[in-house]
């Protein structure tokens, strides 16, 4: 899931480099080898975001896949051709999950069912996803419903969240009801290689990275991307919740962790060199887009209020729930550093304003 804030200038874009001249087809089976034993699969996505990276190490007797694409028939037919292509008959031989959003577990559930497989996945990401899966088939919960009318939403926007409310189960194959946890620092063996798992949050509650120093490898899901930013966002589950300060202190630490000369596996774009300025960028984009805000908070606004100062294009109904979430995480990060303060009126909508003296 990534954001709609604008991400990425020409100067650091040409600290980028590209490496690869080939790029794999979406879902016709094709793979480009980005190393020795490591293929580069694309699976079909949405219309504003067509396909998603996803990545494939080979076992003795099989691949381990990393990521696997939305529940759909499109991305089964994917997965069905690249076993007969490019994984040449091989199976499976386990899935690794990097985190809990539908583009990246959505199949899952069929992979490891389908093999009998293994699942592999951090354990806040397991147990989240099986949260926001059972909500399928239900009412959208008051405290939901509070949450954002408190940012500023009408009548007709609680109507459509109403009408949505439970999708996220529709996007994922039901994941099995056993897995195999992996936490930060572990070290998973995949075929010839050490790989070790750097576990980052913000955009996801435990969102794991897979470091391999021998093939100077880092499987980054959407924890660092090149071209956009991920979605870091505030949700009705945790309504103080802080993930901006959680983001920005991941990207520090990865930058510490793991040396610049890695070839980033993203979840989207295109394979990169560049990871530390990469990392550097999208730091400045938020200080940026923070220090616009409480410009903007010199008069009392509601969440709803705040979109112009972050995002570089209008906000349509669609991208409603995206927009509050991620305008939120930055008022949290203000109102944590006592940057920003807010009030909550008789109607039960917040209303933020700077702090004196920030």
């Amino acid at each position: 899931m990534t954001s709609i804030m604008a991400s990425g200038n020409a100067a650091v874009a040409s600290r980028l480099r590209y490496p690869l001249q080939t790029e794999p087809e979406v879902g016709d089976g094709s793979a480009v080898e980005v190393a020795p034993g490591v293929l580069w699969l694309r699976m079909p996505l949405f219309a504003a975001l067509p396909w998603i990276n996803v990545w494939a190490v080979k076992e003795q007797g099989g691949w381990a896949i990393v990521d696997t694409g939305l529940h759909s028939p499109n991305t089964i037919a994917a997965w069905q051709a690249a076993f007969a292509g490019a994984l040449r008959g091989e199976p499976a031989s386990r899935v690794i999950v990097t985190h809990m959003h539908p583009d990246h577990c959505g199949l899952a559930g069929w992979l490891v069912e389908r093999g009998r497989l293994q699942l592999w996945m951090s354990r806040l990401e397991y147990l989240t996803c099986r949260i926001m899966a059972a909500d399928s088939g239900s009412d959208a919960p008051r405290d939901a419903i509070d949450f954002y009318r408190g940012a500023g939403w009408d009548d007709a926007a609680i109507g459509r969240y109403r009408e949505k409310f439970g999708a996220f189960g529709d996007m994922i194959y039901p994941l099995p009801a056993s897995y195999r946890r992996i936490a930060d620092g572990d070290t998973l063996k995949l075929g010839a290689h050490e790989w070790t798992v750097i576990v980052g949050s913000g955009h996801s509650p435990e969102h794991a990275c897979l470091y391999c120093p021998a093939l100077k490898l880092l499987i980054a899901g959407d924890q660092v991307l090149p071209k956009i930013s991920s979605n870091v966002s505030v949700y009705p589950q945790e309504p103080d919740a802080d993930p901006l300060g959680e983001w920005i202190g991941s990207l520090a630490m990865i930058k510490r962790r793991i040396p610049d000369d890695v070839l980033v596996l993203p979840a989207h774009n295109s394979p990169f060199h560049g990871l530390h300025a990469r990392i550097e960028e999208l730091g400045e984009s938020h200080r940026q887009g923070l220090a616009r805000l409480q410009q903007l908070l010199c008069e009392p606004r509601r969440a709803v209020d705040v979109f112009a100062a972050l995002f570089a294009r209008p906000i349509s109904s669609g991208l409603m729930g995206m927009a509050t979430g991620e305008a939120l995480a930055h008022l949290n990060y203000l109102l944590r550093r006592g940057l920003a303060a807010r009030e909550l009126d008789a109607r039960g909508v917040w209303w933020w304003r700077a702090s004196a003296g920030a």
